[in-house]
């Protein structure tokens, strides 16, 4: 039986999910039930899922009016389809509709074509349709369907309901959060003073104690029925009790200090840990719904626009203000059908209060009102729409007025019931006091047929009081009671607080109680008990807690509540405080459960077991002298305890009876069944389902007599819910309800219903029949005939599908069940009764009679979808007897529409008649009586029943069933050709008066169209308009038409288009393969006819549904003729379709961008099959990119003035990357209707798979790089001229991404060139020259087109190293329409070298002049120019002497300064955290350098970013960085020469005059140092000096193309202080023996030796004190500090002196041979020094005497 539910063709099983009831509390109700069978009852009926008939309102095709669809013409920034796709969703949420409201005469489910109709991925014989189909209007059978008289529909759905989502964002105060706050939400009528919902508990925690904000993320979700001025939000705070001593709550409140102290801090904080009781805090109300604002709010554009609202929530904090509305939330009509939109709420008015209080004294104009709390608690207020599939809706609040009771007509089962996210649980970041958070756009509004449901797991839905008052079905379980302790009055002041507990009785005081409490924590189990909040030293201790008790299934007189009082000690001490008891109070349930009135109890001073029996009362010590000083509150809220005491007899008495304890004949139970009758209507209406149920029970087991009581009280019942329910239609809703949802024949766990429901009504039709007087109630019998009938019939539908369905094989539908003789033979019986009422009561004229008709027709009509067709041909065949022939009106009229109805059933044509070879008993009656209708004599009769026999002949032969299978034939085929062709004739040959103007048997579908000026068709009004020469012009012609007919040319015009493309493209397709198989002959050796229609396809606007066919047929013809197509004859082509690709791939339809994907995929395919590499299509889809990228806005203005990337780049850059993803692809390929394994497959007279996952990544990772490229120089437009290293790079980076295509890569270098010039960076300019005549000289080269070699591009790749010296053939490959080798020749390559030339002679690197001269001296010679040989040599000389002038200055030429610069902070971008090397010219100096930069990126910081430059050249270190500081270090570097050793001790004294070739001239490595101490002293002596070298190496060498490199590597080492000095008398050694052995090639530079060398020894011989090398002795050499050194250090310090004492007595002597008189002075002061010196060192160095 459950798969037969769950699977089968005709039930479908709803499954219910209670959301009211803890999902712990089963335990409390799975309790031995079978001794009590109506609380069994109850719990199944309650649980168990709804079973719904899927074939019983039928399904009808909806016939539009002409066939014609929206055609989708997408472009780049359009989304036409899924905007439809949207519009249509809304539209059938709006109207109710779907795929199960679209009847169909089949019965069976069919799922509707998506819209617009996607290609399926089968072959199709064609493609498109006729261009042309008539515009006739087809006929509307859901009109004439609805005019049937007692047509039976689905219940309305009635949108009625609203929910209220609520969520805490956040608590502030101004003193600040240190102890966590608990508070509870509820809804509350200020008008009626007390709680509209249960609580829904929160709490929120300080940053300490978690680790987000909030502690949790769940909502409260509150019903309300409808909006009202006087719903409010009641929010009540409560914190840890006080600590006696303490910080107080007062300051929260107070002015002065605002913020806590750090000795309040910490003195809150441990007392929360400690203290887990709480005491009350603050309120606040607010209202929800404001009137004055509804009434003005009429402006709403559409049902999705935001509230436009500014509503400030601050206010005063007295009790009247506090009362104002706060937040508004608009509700108009407008807006009842939408989603709305969630506002945050900032309630700043929380009312502190100054005692504990009750609900009750809220609003009381005399409480104590306290200082208005300095803080804000924000919420999040969301406005969810109650859906017609909103199953939690009705489960929860009982009301089926809230939504439709129609839930079942969905495609899906369980998908009801989930939690449907519609995403409105974004962050809301706002400065304003209320903001209004609008979801338009979002994938919420629309695209969820099933309503805007938002449930979460852990969302909490509050229960709705009002659920237990509301004159409507219950329909879930729930089953607990609220408790609310009021007040307790003691004649002491004391902290009290109370305990609440459900206990099984009072035997054992030590017994645990029942785990019954509902937790404060979202998904805690259920409690033994809940504390109340501690009332502070109150002598009348007030209460507002709830505490929600759930209860047991079945009570006894010993479940009771039990209350334990508690006084709490609030002083500090070494441990938690711990309660003392004070007294008791206990509550049976029993006796007090259903009071809604105060009660009042005395307190126990302790407790004694029997506590709750009388007799030990007198036993119990009473505080307050046992007065009743205990008030609390219950609320009782049970769907299986009813309150009304008939309905409980009659559970009591159905129990006895049940289990045979009552006398054999159950008068008591007949009573009871009769009181049923005098119960009121809202608890009828309450226990309707669990009643029916019953009484079903009781007709179909019970005996006579109890089944006539039984099915008499039903229908009492059943009248009573009729008329008393504000329900105007004919089928009660709640009834309807039942019998299509709830009612399941008891799960097949007991008999069928139905042969005792029939025999019972029988027997009461039969007496009638006879005579016997039955009282009125038949009539009500006859009334409610409609509900009984379908009640017989799904019960035998549910037999029939429980018997036969586990026997079937897969797939095929439930065979009819033949009805047992016995129970056939009553309901033969039964229906003849009732047909005798219809015919003798139409005479009368009584409407009656006719609903009663139509319910015997549904009767029958349902009947054939379940028993044997002859058994209902007989039922049948009764009826039509009965109203033979020629009638009065009234019951032609009947009979009619019992034709009609029936022969809606998808086997009326094939029903038997009493001949076993007669198939079409039906088919024939019904055409005879079409025939009667029509040769009546009476033309009033004959035009009064023309229109329904009309109806049915135009239904019969317009309707087709649809399903999975084939599609069955037209009805009207089934019948006999002969009467087609009658029908036909008799068609046209009308009587005068009986048809519409136009001659048609369906009326105009427009009203607005039935003018005679005007007229319907558009070819008529395209003719008049014509013939009457108003279309002089098309655009004339179009604007005559009538806006509806104009909209119809429209629609035309695109389906013409669309179907022309369509049946071109299958042309072309059937072309390509005609020819590739050679059936065909053609002279197109290039295929231009297929490539000129490609190209035509691709360059004009089509429809969604060609570019949905255009891939196979585009695979296919580059399968079949890929050779010729990429060949370079079809250049033009093949980069006309790649630049058409790339367009669609930005386009925003997801459809048509992905297939643009396919597309290249397919162009690469073949580039790998017929080029055996991607060369050349890497360089036609660059040039196409190229010119893509100029007529695509890459970029878009942000809202602060910036740009960002635009979306078109955004898709551009996904299609690309897709493109490579060879994980998506096979989805892609099936998706666009292509094998999964079609790239990769091998073409045929192919042998191998050539394709290659690697190059097709590459070249999207090319494609990728240029449109970066492109993306990133557009948007640097704005600092172009500020920032010009940003804008050198980005034209840097063109040249690099265009690389491929020579033409593009010279255009990108030589605006390089132009940018360095202009900021005068000859090098690098230069570089761009030379970079140039390398691809010219390259390409020449593989041609061997030239006068160059190979070592010569070597040569060439010395000065740039950008400049690859391999040879390759992509030049070749290139070449492209357009973009060929017309500009590589030997002539230009000559004259970018000689821009070159003239560029490096500007920055003075003349060693690269001079190779730059000897590469142009080979063409020259080739040529025999001599005279510009002569001025190249002459050229070479020149550069040579001013190569020797640089290596002979005294000062080190250098050609620029370097420095490296450091970014650090988010506002530099893809700079942040990356250092780079810049070049600079030799003039800029550090101080330059950061004012240049420091201009630069000013202008780049915002509001909320500073720029800092770091001082020192220190390591930069991320924790250090503060946030919204962005900066800059910049530090002075040295550049590395090759063959330098970076780990000598030595001081660096930068030089190039040894050896100034030109490899010393292009560096790669940088370095600086950096002194330091560490004993963390900012600087210090030489014996705590120490040196850190950092090593730096760049992203290629200077001179470079750009201006700075990128440092990929950074190496550091550090030198001790002794390393340090003997580093530095080292250096001081070299320097002096350098000027000593330098050679002097004549006397003339003896003078400048002389200078040196006195330069040099003045500074190291001269006595100062602490410096230089008495300085180091002093430092290493005297006590303490030597002994430190280890041996080694010590031999190298004192080796080091005396090598450098030598040298500089050396030193002394040269000095003396080349002074003059005039220098004998100085030289005896250079002696002094030398000798003093000596001296010294000695105390030191004794040896050093004996050494000099």
């Amino acid at each position: 039986m459950e798969n037969s539910l769950s699977n089968g063709h005709r039930f479908r099983r709803i499954p219910r999910q209670s959301v009211a009831v803890h999902p712990n509390m089963d335990p409390l109700l799975d309790e031995n039930l079978e001794q009590w069978p109506h609380l069994n009852e109850l719990v199944q009926c309650y649980r168990t899922d709804w079973i719904k008939d899927e074939s019983k309102y039928g399904h009808y095709e909806s016939s539009s009016p002409s066939s014609f669809q929206n055609q989708i013409f997408e472009g780049p920034d359009t989304e036409l389809e899924t905007e439809m796709h949207l519009s249509r969703a809304r539209q059938t949420k709006m109207e109710d509709i779907t795929d199960d409201d679209i009847p169909s005469t089949s019965g069976r489910q069919f799922l509707g074509t998506p819209f617009p109709e996607s290609y399926p991925s089968k072959v199709l014989k064609h493609f498109g349709q006729s261009p042309l189909p008539a515009y006739e209007p087809a006929f509307d059978w859901e009109n004439e369907h609805s005019m049937i008289f007692g047509q039976r529909i689905p219940a309305a759905h009635i949108m009625r309901g609203l929910k209220i989502s609520v969520k805490v964002l956040s608590l502030s105060f101004q003193a600040g959060l240190v102890e966590p706050f608990y508070g509870t939400i509820c809804l509350y009528s200020r008008e009626r003073r007390e709680k509209l919902s249960e609580d829904f508990f929160f709490h929120i925690l300080p940053a300490e104690m978690q680790d987000v904000q909030v502690a949790s993320e769940s909502r409260g979700i509150f019903f309300l029925d409808a909006p009202s001025a006087s719903v409010c939000l009641l929010i009540q705070l409560e914190k840890p009790a006080t600590e006696e001593g303490g910080a107080t709550p007062s300051v929260y409140s107070r002015k002065e200090p605002v913020h806590l102290t750090e000795r309040e801090k910490q003195k809150l904080q441990v007392w929360s840990r400690i203290m887990p009781y709480r005491e009350s805090f603050a309120w606040a109300i607010i209202p929800l719904f404001d009137n004055s604002i509804s009434a003005t709010s009429g402006g709403c554009a559409s049902p999705n626009c935001p509230v436009a609202s500014t509503a400030s929530i601050s206010g005063s904090s007295s009790h009247e203000v506090a009362l104002e509305p706060i937040a508004k939330i608009m509700l108009e009509d407008k807006l009842a059908h939408s989603s709305g939109g969630s506002v945050v709420v900032e309630i700043s008015n929380l009312n502190k209060v100054k005692e504990s209080y009750t609900e009750d004294s809220l609003q009381d104009p005399k409480r104590k009102v306290h200082k208005p709390v300095k803080g804000v608690l924000r919420l999040e207020i969301d406005k969810l729409q109650a859906g017609q599939a909103d199953l939690e809706n009705i489960s929860e609040s009982g009301s089926v007025t809230n939504d439709s009771v129609d839930l079942g007509d969905r495609p899906t089962d369980s998908t009801l019931i989930k939690s449907l996210s519609n995403g409105a649980d974004g962050p809301h970041n706002s400065k304003v006091k209320l903001n209004f958070h609008d979801e338009k756009g979002t994938p919420r509004n629309g695209t969820n047929p099933l309503g805007n449901l938002d449930f979460h797991a852990n969302d909490f839905q509050a229960f709705d009081f009002r659920t237990t008052t509301r004159n409507e079905p219950f329909l879930q379980l729930f089953h607990c009671v609220y408790v609310y302790p009021l007040t307790v009055s003691l004649s002491r002041k004391r902290n009290l607080f109370i305990r609440v507990e459900l206990r099984k009785d009072d035997a054992d005081i030590r017994k645990q109680p029942l785990e019954a409490i509902f937790p404060r924590e979202p998904g805690a189990s259920l409690q033994k008990w809940a504390h109340t909040q501690v009332a502070v030293g109150a002598r009348v201790a007030s209460y507002h807690d709830e505490v929600k008790v759930f209860l047991p299934a079945i009570w006894t007189p010993q479940h009771h509540l039990l209350f334990t009082f508690f006084h709490i000690d609030l002083q500090t001490k070494l441990e938690a405080p711990k309660p003392v008891l004070i007294g008791y109070a206990s509550l049976p349930l029993a006796t007090h459960a259903q009071l809604r009135s105060d009660i009042c109890l005395p307190i126990m001073r302790e407790l004694v077991p029997h506590y709750l029996q009388d007799t030990n009362k007198e036993l119990l010590d009473y505080l307050e002298e046992g007065k009743n000083v205990f008030k609390l509150r219950l609320r009782l809220c049970s769907s299986l305890y009813p309150v009304n005491e008939r309905v409980r007899d009659f559970f009591l008495e159905y129990d006895r009876h049940t289990l045979r304890t009552s006398a054999p004949w159950g008068s008591e139970l007949l009573e009871a069944i009769n009181s049923l009758k005098n119960v009121d209507s809202t608890a009828l209406l309450q226990f309707l389902q669990p009643i029916l149920n019953m009484l079903l029970h009781l007709i179909a087991n019970g005996g006579e007599t109890l089944q006539v009581a039984a099915f008499r009280a039903m229908v009492n019942i059943l009248t009573r819910v009729q008329q008393e329910s504000v329900d105007d239609n004919e089928r009660n809703r709640f009834l309807v309800q039942y019998v299509d949802y709830a009612f399941d024949d008891f799960g097949g766990h007991q008999p069928p219903v139905y042969p005792g429901l029939c025999t019972v009504w029988g027997s009461l039709a039969r007496s009638k029949a006879k005579g016997y007087r039955v009282g009125p109630v038949y009539d009500d019998v006859l009334a409610m005939a409609w509900f009984f009938l379908e009640l017989i019939v799904k019960s035998m539908a549910l037999e029939q599908t429980r018997l036969l369905y586990n026997t079937l094989p897969l797939g095929e539908d439930v065979p009819p069940m033949q009805l047992k003789e016995g129970v056939f033979r009553c309901i033969m019986q039964l229906y003849d009764c009732l047909l005798t009422e219809v015919h003798e009561r139409c005479k009368k004229g009584l409407s009656l009679a006719k609903r009663l008709n139509s319910s015997l027709a549904y009767f029958c009509y349902d009947l054939l979808s379940v028993i044997e067709p002859r058994q209902v041909f007989e039922l049948v065949s009764l009826y039509l007897d009965k109203f033979s022939g020629v009638c009065q009106s009234v019951l032609h009229d009947c009979k009619l529409t019992f034709l009609q109805i029936i022969c809606d059933h998808d086997l009326f044509v094939e029903m038997p008649g009493r001949d076993p070879s007669d198939r079409n008993y039906l088919s024939s009656v019904l055409i005879q009586e079409i025939f009667l209708t029509w040769d009546h004599d009476d033309l009033s009769m004959r035009a009064k029943h023309k229109k329904p026999a009309e109806s049915m002949l135009m239904g019969c032969s317009s309707r087709n069933a649809l399903g999975d299978g084939p599609v069955s034939p037209k009805y009207s085929d089934r019948l006999s050709p002969a009467i087609n062709n009658y029908l036909s004739e008799a068609s046209r040959h009308e009587p005068q008066g009986g048809t519409p103007e136009n001659g048609y048997l369906w009326n105009r579908v427009n009203s607005q169209l039935s003018s005679p000026s005007q007229p319907y068709s558009l070819r008529e009004a395209l003719a008049q308009a014509q013939s009457s020469r108003v279309g002089a012009s098309a655009q004339a012609l179009r604007e005559s038409l009538h806006p509806i007919l104009r909209q119809k040319l429209e629609l035309w015009e695109e389906n013409l288009s669309a179907a022309v493309s369509l049946q071109v493209l299958e042309i072309s397709d059937k072309f390509s393969m005609a020819a590739a198989a050679h059936n065909i002959a053609t002279d197109y050796g290039k295929l231009d006819c297929i490539t000129t229609l490609f190209m035509s396809f691709f360059s004009q606007n089509q429809s969604l549904a060609f570019w949905e066919a255009l891939l196979p047929v585009f695979f296919r013809v580059f399968e079949l003729h890929g050779a010729t197509l990429m060949a370079r004859e079809n250049d033009r082509f093949l980069k006309q379709a790649a630049f058409h690709l790339l367009r669609l791939a930005i386009f925003r339809n997801d459809n048509i961008r992905k297939r643009a994907v396919i597309g290249l995929k397919i162009l690469v395919r073949s580039s790998f099959y017929h080029f055996m590499h991607t060369a050349r299509l890497r360089v036609m889809l660059t040039i196409t990119l190229s010119e893509l990228m100029s007529d695509v806005q890459v970029t878009q203005m942000k809202s602060d003035g910036m740009l960002e990337e635009s979306g078109e780049a955004r898709r551009l850059r996904k299609s690309l990357e897709e493109m490579a993803d060879d994980h998506r692809s096979p989805n892609l390929l099936r998706e666009c209707g292509l094998p999964e394994n079609a790239l990769i497959s091998i073409p045929e007279r192919f042998a191998e798979n050539r394709w290659s996952w690697s190059d097709v990544k590459s070249l999207s990772e090319s494609l990728l790089m240029a449109l970066d490229a492109c993306l990133e120089h557009a948007l640097l437009a704005s600092l172009m001229s500020t920032d010009r290293y940003a804008a050198a790079e980005s034209f840097y980076k063109l040249a690099m991404a265009f690389a491929p295509v020579p033409d593009l890569h010279i255009m990108w270098l030589l605006h390089l060139c132009d940018a360095h010039q202009e900021m005068q960076s000859w090098a690098e300019a230069a570089q761009c020259a030379v970079a140039v005549a390398g691809v010219v000289m390259q390409a020449l080269v593989s041609r061997n087109d030239g006068v160059w070699s190979r070592d010569h591009v070597a040569s060439l790749h010395k000065i740039c190293p950008m400049v690859s010296s391999d040879i390759t053939s992509e030049a070749s490959a290139a070449e492209v329409e357009g973009y060929g080798a017309s500009k590589l020749t030997v002539d230009s390559a000559v004259k970018y070298l000689q821009l070159a030339n003239k560029l490096f002679s500007q920055a003075e690197l003349h060693h690269f002049c001079a190779s730059i001269v000897e590469l142009v001296i080979p063409v020259y010679k080739s040529r025999r120019v001599y005279g510009q040989l002569a001025k190249c040599h002459t050229l070479l000389t020149s550069i040579y002497e001013s190569i020797l002038e640089q290596e002979s200055s005294p000062i080190p030429f250098t050609d620029a300064t370097y420095y490296r610069v450091g970014f650090y902070g988010d506002r530099f971008g893809r700079l942040d955290r990356k250092e780079y090397i810049y070049r600079e010219p030799r003039d800029v100096r550090l101080g330059d350098i950061m004012e240049k930069l420091s201009h630069i990126y000013e202008s780049r910081m915002d509001g909320n970013h500073t720029l800092h430059i770091i001082p020192d050249s220190r390591q930069v270190r991320g924790d250090e960085l503060q946030p919204g500081v962005c900066y800059l270090q910049i530090t002075a570097v040295d550049p590395v020469m090759e063959d330098e050793d970076l780990g000598s001790r030595r001081e660096r004294i930068f030089s190039l005059t040894a050896g100034g070739s030109m490899r010393a001239r292009v560096f790669d490595r940088f370095l600086f140092d950096t002194p330091f101490t560490k004993n963390g002293k900012t600087q210090g002596g030489l014996e705590d000096q120490w040196k850190h070298r950092t090593v730096l190496q760049t992203e290629g060498s200077f001179p470079a193309l750009v201006n700075r490199l990128l440092v990929i590597k950074s190496e550091s080492l550090e030198f001790s202080p002794v390393e340090n000095a003997i580093g530095m008398i080292e250096t001081r050694t070299a320097a002096l023996r350098n000027e000593l052995e330098e050679p002097r090639s004549s006397e003339g530079d003896q003078l400048p030796r002389l200078q040196s060398l006195q330069r040099i020894l003045q500074g190291s011989v001269a006595v100062q004190v602490n410096s230089g090398v008495l300085s180091v002795c002093t430092a290493f050499l005297s006590g303490e500090p030597a002994t430190r050194l280890r041996s080694q250090e010590l031999q190298q310090l004192i080796a080091a002196l005396l090598e450098f004492m030598a040298v500089c007595k050396r030193a002394i002597r040269v000095h003396f041979r080349l002074i003059g008189e005039e220098d004998q002075d100085f030289h005896s002061q250079l002696v002094n020094g030398f000798q003093s010196l000596t001296a010294e060192l000695s105390h030191y160095i004794p040896a050093i005497l004996s050494e000099l």
